[in-house]
C-alpha cells in the first residue's frame, strides 16, 4: 500500500506576496488568554459523555489524516513550506513520534498512513478531503480543522457557526456512508488566544505577525483597548462555538471520538511554536498533539 503525499492547495486571505498568503492560513497553539476567563469544560468544547461503540479498536491498522496546515506540518521543519514528515498525525520524524508511528510502528506508518490535509483548508473543504481519504479505506481517520474558519481578516469574515456545522455534518455523514466501520478521531480547535498571549511580548513575533498572520486575533498585538479586547474575545468565542459543534456532531456517531477539548485546553508555550512564524506548532508542538491524540484513541471503551 502506498504512502500518499499531498502538497496541498493554498488559500490567500489578503493580496500580497506568496509568503504572506502562506503565513495567513495556518493554525496556532492553544489555551485561554487573560482577557477572557477560561471557560467551563462545556464552554471549551467538551461534549456530553461519549457513547463509544463496543467495537472501538484501540489499535487501528491504518490511518488517514485530514485538516489544514497544522496536519501538513507547515513551518515545522523549514520556512514557508509544508513538512508532512513532521506532522503530528502521519509524520515520520522520530522527534515528533506521530500518531501513525505510535499506532503502527515506523514501517507500518510508511505503508499504511496517508495525509490528505491541505494548508489553508477550512471546514468547507472537509467533505472533499474525507472523500479522498475514504478511497484508501483506512481504519482510522483523524480530523483537525476549524482554525482557519476563525482566523480571518476580520471578525465578520469568520465562518458562521451554522455553516461550520453543516459542512462537518456533511463530511462525516458521507464518510460514514462510504465506510461504516471506520473510526474517527476529532481534535478540538486550538485556542487562538493562547497564541497571542504567548507571542505578544516578543519583538520578533510582533514583526512577523505584521505580515498579516491571523489578523482577526493577532492584528495590533500590543493593543489593549476595549475594541481590541472585544475583537479577540469574539474570535475566542467563535472557536468555543466551533468546538461545541465538533463535540455534538461527533458524539452522535458511536465510532467517533472527540478529544473533549484537550487540544483547546493544552498549555502550549512559545517554545513549542515554529521558530519562523510564531504561529504553527514546531516539532515539539507537533509531538504534543500526537501524544494527546494517541491517549484519546487508545483509551478503554467506556
Amino acid at each position: 500500500m502506498r504512502k500518499t503525499v499531498r502538497t496541498g492547495r493554498r488559500r490567500t486571505g489578503l493580496a500580497g506576496t506568496a509568503a504572506l498568503a502562506l503565513l495567513m492560513t495556518g493554525l496556532s497553539a492553544c489555551s485561554s488568554g487573560p482577557e477572557e476567563p477560561r471557560g467551563t469544560p462545556a464552554a471549551a468544547g467538551a461534549r456530553p459523555p461519549a457513547k463509544t461503540a463496543p467495537g472501538w479498536k484501540r489499535n487501528p491498522a491504518s490511518v488517514a489524516a485530514v485538516g489544514d496546515s497544522i496536519t501538513r506540518g507547515f513551518d515545522a521543519c523549514s520556512v514557508l513550506a509544508d513538512c508532512p514528515e513532521s506532522s503530528w498525525a502521519t509524520g515520520s520524524d522520530p522527534r515528533v513520534h506521530s500518531l501513525a508511528t505510535r499506532l503502527l510502528g515506523a514501517e507500518g506508518a510508511a505503508a499504511r498512513s496517508w495525509n490528505f490535509a491541505r494548508t489553508g483548508a477550512r471546514m468547507a473543504d472537509l467533505p472533499e478531503q474525507l472523500a479522498e481519504a475514504a478511497r484508501e479505506r483506512p481504519e482510522l481517520v483523524t480530523v483537525m480543522a476549524g482554525s482557519n474558519d476563525a482566523c480571518r481578516i476580520t471578525v465578520k469574515a469568520m465562518t458562521p457557526v451554522a455553516e461550520f456545522r453543516a459542512d462537518f455534518e456533511k463530511g462525516l455523514a458521507e464518510l460514514r456512508a462510504a465506510l461504516p466501520k471506520t473510526q474517527v478521531y476529532v481534535s478540538s480547535v486550538p485556542d487562538l488566544m493562547r497564541l497571542w498571549e504567548q507571542g505578544r511580548g516578543s519583538p520578533v513575533a510582533r514583526q512577523v505577525w505584521k505580515l498579516g498572520i491571523c489578523p482577526s486575533m493577532l492584528a495590533g498585538p500590543e493593543e489593549l483597548d476595549a475594541g481590541a479586547s472585544a475583537r479577540r474575545a469574539a474570535v475566542r468565542d467563535r472557536v468555543v462555538a466551533y468546538n461545541q459543534v465538533l463535540g455534538e456532531v461527533c458524539g452522535r456517531d458511536p465510532l467517533c471520538r472527540y478529544d473533549d477539548g484537550a487540544v483547546f485546553r493544552y498549555p502550549f508555550t512559545a517554545g513549542q511554536l515554529s521558530r519562523w512564524d510564531w504561529f504553527h506548532p514546531g516539532r515539539d508542538g507537533q509531538a504534543r498533539l500526537a501524544e494527546l491524540a494517541h491517549r484519546r484513541i487508545t483509551e478503554p471503551v467506556s
